[in-house]
């Protein structure tokens, strides 16, 4: 018996123990029994490494013309280290391309954590209650974006990334039934209860398709019942889910999609 390519792959028997150790941690704990208090992180931006564990994307990989860069930026003073995503989006459409009639996007995503002896290595969030985001906004319409392993493997589940004080730091939750499900671009009916036991990505996307500069910094993106013990919140205090246009899943329903090149850049 020879073993598979997979196993030989970099860095499989490390995710291998980690996740043995994960689940040792999580039976002796009982804590399928009940919520945890603690926070699980997902990425946390806090050495120049941690940036090559995400995926960039832009219509540029179809022929368009946005840009897309992440950076990373030690703490300071004044911020605490985080990653930069900042460019340019343009709506100029390819020359010789007919098929692509519509561009101005940029995002980036966690890459995909690879295979155990376990099977396919993904996130299980299903015992908590929020995802939870520190950044600083430019203001702009920005989309937080999570994919599972889903029937549908093209489904991505979407909520708005409202700012309530844009070039400023702040932390918000959002309830993972708040977000809504995707396809291709375009909401999708019936929407269906997200599997949060397989999370395979999260990432943030921008497609208002408002030509010009964007620029968001993110610290850190966890999962959290928000209780006393959550040290990641920092005492922030919890932004309002809703805004003056109404509850963000009805946004969301209405500018979820930039049709082609999102669902070809995304995945």
């Amino acid at each position: 018996m020879r073993p598979t390519s997979v196993c030989l792959a970099p860095g499989f028997f490390k995710r291998s123990l980690d996740e043995f150790k994960r689940l040792s941690i999580f039976a002796f704990k009982l804590e399928g029994l009940r919520s945890p208090r603690k926070p699980f992180p997902l990425i946390h931006f806090d050495q120049p490494d941690d940036i090559k564990l995400c995926k960039r994307m832009s219509d540029k990989d179809l022929g368009g013309f946005s840009t897309v860069n992440f950076d990373f930026h030690p703490a300071s003073q004044t911020e605490p280290p985080h990653a930069r995503f900042h460019g340019t989006i343009s709506t100029q459409l390819p020359k010789n391309q007919p098929h692509i009639q519509r561009t101005g996007y940029a995002g980036w995503r966690t890459l995909d954590r690879g295979s155990t002896i376990f099977g396919k290595s993904v996130w299980d969030v299903s015992m908590y209650g929020f995802l939870a985001i520190q950044f600083k906004s430019d203001g702009r319409k920005y989309f937080v974006n999570v994919q599972t392993e889903s029937i549908v493997p093209t489904d991505i589940h979407q909520h708005l990334l409202h700012s309530k004080t844009p070039g400023k730091w702040e932390t918000i939750l959002i309830e993972w039934s708040d977000f809504v499900r995707t396809n291709h671009g375009q909401v999708v009916e019936p929407q269906r209860e997200m599997l949060t036991q397989k999370v395979r990505t999260v990432g943030i996307s921008l497609i208002d398709r408002i030509p010009g500069p964007y620029d968001l910094s993110i610290s850190k993106i966890w999962t959290t019942n928000a209780t006393s013990e959550d040290n990641f919140l920092d005492n922030a205090p919890v932004p309002s889910l809703r805004s003056r246009q109404g509850p963000l899943k009805d946004i969301a329903r209405k500018d979820s999609g930039v049709g082609e090149a999102a669902r070809e850049t995304i995945t």
